[in-house]
């Protein structure tokens, strides 16, 4: 992120959660992002994106790809264009249902 940025790489931010190093990582990101008044932006994972995009001060544009959404009890889903961070802790509000993961399981 730092290299990125000091090359004047992008004039958007696209972080991965998961590539970045989970929400320490996207702390991390973000505090840089901030100081070079960069755009913010996600890449996948909306669940956890959803939290982290809520509380960063350069937040710009959200992705949204539902790609666990089949496998949850409650998927995800924009409303009015919007996505809104859900539950408390490491959970992140996910509740998986166990018949989808189970139908799609593969040995």
């Amino acid at each position: 992120m730092a290299n990125a940025i000091a090359a004047g790489a992008s004039d958007l931010a696209m972080v991965d959660i998961m590539k970045i190093g989970g929400v320490t990582g996207w702390m991390a990101a973000m505090a840089q992002a901030e100081a070079a008044a960069l755009p913010l932006s996600n890449h996948t994972f909306v669940e956890s994106s959803a939290h982290v995009m809520a509380v960063s001060p350069t937040a710009s544009w959200f992705e949204y790809l539902d790609i666990v959404g089949a496998f949850l009890t409650e998927p995800l889903l924009p409303v009015n264009g919007m996505v809104s961070a859900r539950g408390p802790g490491l959970g992140l509000g996910l509740d998986w249902d166990e018949h989808a993961v189970a139908r799609y399981a593969f040995s």
